[in-house]
């Protein structure tokens, strides 16, 4: 009996350790069974102000420019600039070889002057004495007219009363009918050296406006052998020097107004409809730190070029000190839309899925990473705006937000 109750208690025993052993090992399992924690980088969800940014590269240009071209042919007597010269506008840049065109002046300025003087004598002359003769004919005409009419009137109101033989009215009749005939032939003969001293007026007239067209013309051609700078600038370009011939329609010189340039870009036809003249811009030396200007855009193509089907796009600035150089390529940055309360994140927070959505992983209170499908707008640097979903102070995944599954424990 005690040997079978030894058996029992050491059967019991063994049974014992078999649960312990067998409580450890289910005790394992579960702490290796517990949720496991990703690292990531945590971004805060904020509002700051946002500015919508086309860049382009593009190419500077003075805003004013002048190519001087002669307009007659001639040796070049002396040139007054050189390359890099400043000049005003009206100033005197070079002449040309005019001793003959002077000698024409100066013969079409005799030729005008003698025009001039005989419009002057056939002008303030005393009027002829054929004339003076033919006026007084035609008063006496008009006066002899006047009493063969108050003749006539007097005898034929008194015919009518009887006082008055025919033979007498037809006299005054007669009488009337004589001066009247005067009368009109010497007003014509008046009229005929009226209009014979206003041909010749009209002639002398004719050869004046003709003498001083001459002259003008004469004067206009010396004139154009004196070459003068349209604009205030700076004499880039003088291919020639004293002595070469220039030729009308080639360029002599260049002169170039860099006080203000123009950056000419071309875009893509998506963004130049953003892009309204007015917007502000800033017009960057690539390379130069520093070294930009800021402008406005002056210029919009409405019509896109047909072979690379983009856009040309002006960006003008002012240029005082003369810093940024004509014909060098620069990155032009035009601010088409401005908002001053964005909410915004990281762009390394949003990940876009394969349907073209957009979202991103925003952590709990307690430190759960959830897929939130968010809407964009500006995209400004490392920032983009989020218009849909979030709110300030929302704590979203920026690094390590890709193949993250939705609900995963996060610590960062």
């Amino acid at each position: 009996m005690r040997h079978r109750i030894k058996s029992l208690y050491a059967s019991a025993g063994i049974v014992a350790v078999g649960l312990a052993v067998l409580s450890i090992g289910c005790g394992g399992r579960g702490e290796s069974e517990a949720e496991a924690e990703v690292t990531v980088q945590a971004a805060t969800a904020h509002v700051t102000r946002l500015e919508q940014i086309i860049t382009a590269q593009g190419v500077l240009y003075p805003v004013h420019q002048a190519s001087i071209v002669p307009k007659i042919s001639a040796p070049v007597a002396k040139f007054y600039v050189n390359r890099g010269s400043r000049v005003h506008a009206g100033d005197l840049l070079a002449r040309l070889e005019n001793h003959d065109l002077a000698a024409s002046a100066t013969e079409a300025e005799g030729g005008y002057q003698q025009a001039q003087a005989a419009y002057n004598t056939s002008t303030q002359a005393n009027i002829p004495e054929e004339e003076l003769k033919a006026q007084s004919e035609v008063e006496s005409a008009r006066e002899a007219l006047t009493a063969a009419k108050q003749l006539y009137d007097s005898r034929k109101k008194l015919f009518h009363e009887g006082a008055l033989a025919r033979k007498d009215l037809d006299q005054a009749s007669v009488g009337l009918t004589q001066a009247q005939s005067q009368y009109d032939v010497a007003r014509k003969h008046l009229q005929a050296l009226k209009q014979t001293r206003k041909d010749l007026l009209q002639n002398a007239e004719g050869q004046l406006t003709q003498a001083k067209g001459r002259y003008l013309a004469a004067q206009a051609q010396l004139n154009y052998s004196e070459i003068r700078s349209p604009i205030d600038g700076v004499v880039t370009d003088r291919p020639l020097y004293p002595g070469d011939m220039a030729t009308a329609g080639m360029p002599l010189m260049t002169i170039m107004d860099l006080s203000r340039v123009v950056a000419r870009t071309y875009i893509p036809a998506a963004q130049s409809a953003l892009v309204k003249v007015g917007d502000a811009a800033t017009i960057r030396v690539p390379g130069e730190p520093g070294l930009e200007a800021k402008g406005k855009v002056t210029v919009v193509s409405p019509a896109l070029d047909p072979n690379s089907t983009t856009a040309q796009v002006w960006v003008e600035a002012p240029n005082p000190h003369g810093k940024l150089q004509v014909g060098s390529t620069v990155q032009v940055a035009m601010v088409v839309e401005t908002i001053e309360k964005a909410l915004v994140v990281p762009a390394s927070a949003v990940v876009t899925g394969a349907d073209g959505t957009a979202s991103v992983m925003v952590i709990s209170s307690d430190n759960h990473a959830h897929q939130t499908d968010v809407e964009t707008g500006i995209h400004q640097g490392n920032e983009i705006q989020i218009t849909r979903s979030l709110k300030a102070g929302d704590k979203v995944v920026s690094e390590g937000a890709y193949g993250l599954p939705d609900g995963t424990k996060v610590k960062y």
